[in-house]
């Protein structure tokens, strides 16, 4: 403990240092016998002295359940594309560890004694389907990586699900170039977002360019193919929210550029999918949308 700290309650301390937690759930945990202070099980707070050590014995978490069964696109012995299931994380976060594609990939690969395991080389959204890129060697995995920049020569094309995006038509595609900007999110601190429309003033600004062509016009919305020469976080849904047009069910990115607080980026709901991909060397890759990639 710091010095400052002496003689404060350890329930305090705690919360102070990792706010992720309030001081009742740190006082819980102690009776719970989850906390030692200088190697010593403890069964009730108390105060804290200079240079104790105290240790948090974490109990392990149990990850949801997630679809870990993908169909290959393309495989030449180092890169590998998969058609990604929505609701499948790619690496881990979010409270996924050993549920997502990264570990998944590692365990087959040890399963049939192959000697290197693919990696992930950009991460698709959880609950983004379609075209996820990996690669087995490192060199492979920095090219790709260099190509999936704003500056490579990758380009990809997504589905999205949308509602009814204002002046859109099927013969005149519409260019987006607004920024995806950092604004402030209570649950998160920082969340990638719209442009506000009110006095909040966003932390960064990332410039973002996306192409929207309208493939099919409906009751429940807007089907809209996406093509992205910018890879920025949540680019494509940020982009139809900026435009009033937020994807279908989408929890996060609401109408009037307005940002859930209750709700992160990882939160599902949308329909989304990494449909094509067109690489400097000029293979193209492409995958159909499974049949749950409907709305309502």
């Amino acid at each position: 403990m710091k010095g400052s700290e002496s003689g404060q309650m350890l329930s305090a301390v705690m919360a102070s240092r990792y706010a992720h937690s309030p001081r009742d759930v740190w006082d819980s945990r102690i009776r719970t016998g989850e906390l030692l202070l200088n190697g010593q099980s403890l069964q009730n707070d108390v105060p804290v002295g200079f240079r104790d050590v105290v240790q948090w014995r974490r109990p392990p978490w149990l990850e949801p359940a997630i679809p870990d069964q993908w169909s290959v696109v393309y495989d030449d012995g180092d890169v590998l594309v998969i058609n990604k299931p929505s609701g499948l994380p790619v690496m881990p976060g979010g409270g996924f560890l050993q549920h997502t594609l990264s570990s998944l990939l590692v365990e087959t690969s040890r399963s049939a004694g192959a000697s290197q395991a693919p990696k992930p080389v950009h991460r698709l959204g959880r609950f983004t389907s379609g075209l996820q890129v990996c690669a087995r060697r490192p060199q492979t995995r920095a090219r790709l990586s260099r190509e999936f920049r704003p500056e490579g020569g990758c380009r990809k094309t997504y589905l999205a699900w949308t509602q009814p995006v204002a002046g859109l038509r099927a013969d005149h595609p519409l260019v987006v170039t607004t920024d995806v900007v950092e604004r402030c999110h209570p649950l998160l601190g920082w969340v990638w977002g719209p442009d506000p429309r009110d006095a909040e003033t966003p932390r960064r600004r990332l410039p973002a360019r996306s192409e929207l062509c309208l493939l099919k016009r409906c009751d429940q919305g807007d089907l809209v193919e996406v093509a992205i020469s910018t890879g920025r976080p949540h680019q494509i849904r940020i982009h139809l929210a900026q435009l009033g047009a937020p994807l279908l069910g989408d929890p996060l990115y609401l109408p009037q550029q307005r940002i859930n607080t209750a709700a992160v980026p990882g939160d599902g709901g949308y329909l989304l999918h990494a449909h094509t991909l067109v690489f400097e060397n000029g293979l193209h890759l492409s995958c159909e949308a499974g049949s749950r990639f409907t709305p309502g």
